[in-house]
């Protein structure tokens, strides 16, 4: 049995789903086809505690994607569609550690306001009016396919908008750390404890190169756009989409994992999944794994060279851990300023979360780990009854595979055990306690989704890592492991899109709307010639 399609998508996650919609959207017919029985990859809520109580399950943030052309090609009709944004107007993210508070609000200057060498305030304000001025070649390089004609209209544009000196300042903070900016730029600790845990939100550590550019563009980033969450939970984002993919006729296969993809003379042709054949017109779009798509999913004569090098330049990142908490009553902080924020990182800045990263990357469940804590209620009061409230808390540094406690206290050798999760959460419920004492006695009820228990939710993550790979410099841009043209395999009408390729993770839809607005310019519309659409 075969049912024709113009373009198949398979995997569900962002990416996915902005690709189909715009496909969809320009009068193509296409399949999404998902292995899960449900859309939306890492983008999902569900009530993971106590009844009433709405969690963002994995991912929960969305400035990249209201900043991206993904939203900008298809937001009014995803709000016509249900989908309502929460943001941070006054207070959007903050760090606490033993050498203060720091408060980050949408407005630069209050930002600054309270940094105690008055000088930093100034280089603060220089830094972010610098990164102004690179924003159109920064975004732009994130927001193109980076061939050859697109590196020359980048460089071209940098070299006339920036001028020699300009342009190799910007190319030595691209190679700097995060930690050497914040030392060069700024004499006090507010900088670095502020931006440098958001570092790993990039899945960068604080002495990898990048770091020095991507600092700034994270603090950027939230004072233009804030934190958008979804009103009612992530779900609702899911939603939103799905209800646009049904008015556009797209045909949405769950559950159903994909066997192979064919390839005939070179060329991409058709899917096989559930028992059927899903003939491909014009296009395949893959979001899956580097791994998935060149050893499982392409048969072996079907790979090229270039598709070999990029499963084994392909590294894994740092694995990550979830932990979710019902409260009986919002958390009371020490410092009163942070029971309005968001966001807020438990890390002193470089040092402490340098130091968790380095014990991760070794094998070790990190002694004092850097503590992402969401507080989603601050935004959206809908997610937990009246007068309580949800905790959502990131853990970025933690090992696949622990071969030992960084602290001596927990048994890890065998693993990521339900026993070892929950003493490893217990020691981040301590750390947050550290700044919020009464933290413990308010909890309901708690949820804690392991790396393994990430990577079995979801097989994109490849040893617990939601970030689609190891993130430094030679994995990212040109060297972002794929076959060194962009989206493209190797295979004639075959894309490769997601958090694995440029521009990397986050919920920006980046990759799926740069290959479908390639596929919708006069050259993409090309159809599959005749002999390859039986």
């Amino acid at each position: 049995m075969s049912r024709h399609y113009d373009a198949i998508v398979v995997g569900a996650g962002i990416n996915g789903l902005v690709a189909a919609a715009e496909l969809a959207g320009a009068g193509w017919r296409v399949a999404v086809v998902e292995e899960r029985d449900r859309l939306g990859g890492f983008i999902a809520s569900d009530e993971l505690t106590a009844p009433g109580f709405v969690h963002d399950t994995f991912s929960s943030w969305h400035p990249l994607f209201v900043a991206g052309g993904g939203y900008a090609t298809l937001g009014e009709d995803l709000h016509r569609h249900g989908l309502v944004y929460r943001n941070a107007e006054g207070p959007v993210t903050a760090s606490v550690s033993e050498r203060g508070t720091v408060v980050a609000d949408r407005d630069p200057e209050k930002t600054a306001v309270d940094f105690e060498h008055a000088a930093d305030a100034r280089a603060y304000a220089e830094m972010l009016a610098q990164l102004d001025q690179w924003a159109p070649h920064v975004f732009g390089a994130l927001g193109s396919e980076l061939r050859t004609g697109d590196l020359a209209r980048l460089g071209y544009g940098a070299v006339r908008g920036l001028g020699r000196e300009g342009l190799t300042e910007l190319v030595r903070v691209s190679a700097q750390s995060g930690r050497g900016l914040a030392r060069e730029r700024f004499a006090g600790f507010e900088v670095d404890q502020l931006w440098s845990p958001w570092l790993l939100h990039a899945g960068l550590a604080p002495d990898q190169a990048t770091g020095g550019l991507m600092l700034p563009v994270m603090a950027f980033t939230m004072h233009a756009i804030g934190l958008p969450v979804v009103e009612g939970g992530a779900g609702n984002f899911v939603a939103a989409f799905a209800g646009l993919l049904a008015e556009r006729g797209v045909d949405v296969l769950l559950g159903t994992p994909v066997d192979r993809i064919v390839v005939r003379d070179g060329r991409a042709v058709a899917v096989e999944a559930g028992g059927e054949r899903l003939v491909a017109g014009r296009a395949v779009l893959a979001s899956t794994s580097t791994g998935r798509l060149y050893e499982q999913l392409l048969a072996p004569d079907a790979v090229t060279d270039a598709g070999r090098r990029a499963v084994a330049r392909h590294r894994p990142g740092r694995a990550a851990t979830q932990v979710h908490l019902a409260l009986d009553r919002p958390v009371r902080w020490t410092d009163s300023r942070l029971d309005a924020v968001p966001l807020i990182h438990v890390s002193n800045g470089a040092d402490s979360t340098a130091v968790a990263c380095a014990q991760a990357e070794a094998g070790l469940l990190p002694s004092a780990p850097t503590v992402v804590v969401g507080q989603q209620c601050v935004l959206d009061p809908t997610r937990a009854p009246e007068g309580r409230a949800t905790l959502w808390v990131q853990l970025q540094e933690v090992p696949w595979a622990p071969t030992g406690d960084a602290a001596g206290e927990i048994d890890v050798r065998d693993g990521w055990t339900a026993a070892v999760a929950d003493a490893y959460t217990d020691r981040v419920i301590a750390r947050i306690a550290e700044h919020a004492p009464d933290l413990a006695d308010s909890i309901l009820a708690r949820h804690v989704i392991s790396p393994t228990a990430l990577s079995a939710a979801n097989a994109n993550a490849v040893h617990g890592d939601p970030y689609g790979g190891a993130a430094e410099l030679d994995q990212s841009l040109l060297w972002r492991p794929g076959t060194g043209t962009g989206h493209r395999t190797g295979v004639a009408g075959l894309f490769h899109i997601g958090a694995f390729t440029h521009p990397g993770p986050g919920l920006g839809g980046g990759s799926g709307h740069l290959v479908a607005q390639q596929l919708l310019t006069p050259r993409g519309l090309r159809r599959l010639p005749e002999r390859f659409r039986r």
